[in-house]
């Protein structure tokens, strides 16, 4: 169960032609699931809103559907998940993230994965993106403190 490498490009690629669009509705779901969450990231703490056109914002959402691709592309080769940012660990102890956490932002990553990808939305889509984000997600946990 992973990506087919036309599925891999195809959604990472709709994803980055409207990344302001996309980041903004990942943080979205996010908040409307754990409201509490937005004092998580420093981009969000002292926002009444998810604020559109913040380049930190984007960013980070760049950054974690861009491992969640390469977590797909490291199954499909290796069939293991290695982090290239070993930080990663301490930042989501830091944070305080926990088990729910994750499962908030897969929630939020597979909503907006559909939304991005529209009439191409797949049961065989979903559970490819769902399988490289649990397996990164479970490369984190071994990484924190």
């Amino acid at each position: 169960m992973g990506f087919t490498e036309r599925q891999e490009a195809s959604s990472w690629e709709i994803f980055n032609l409207d990344l302001p669009l996309y980041s903004v509705l990942f943080y979205t779901f996010i908040l409307e699931k754990e409201p509490a969450a937005k004092n998580m990231f420093s981009f969000l703490k002292d926002a009444n809103e998810v604020p559109r056109g913040n380049s930190n914002l984007n960013a980070h959402a760049e950054k974690v559907f861009g491992m969640v691709c390469d977590a797909a592309v490291q199954l499909h080769t290796t069939g293991e998940v290695v982090l290239k940012d070993i930080t990663l660990g301490v930042v989501h102890s830091q944070k305080r993230v926990t088990d729910p956490h994750f499962v908030v932002v897969k929630e939020a990553l597979l909503k907006t994965i559909n939304e991005v990808v529209g009439d191409n939305w797949s049961e065989e889509l979903s559970n490819a993106w769902e399988f490289a984000y649990d397996e990164l997600a479970d490369a984190i946990k071994k990484t924190m403190h």
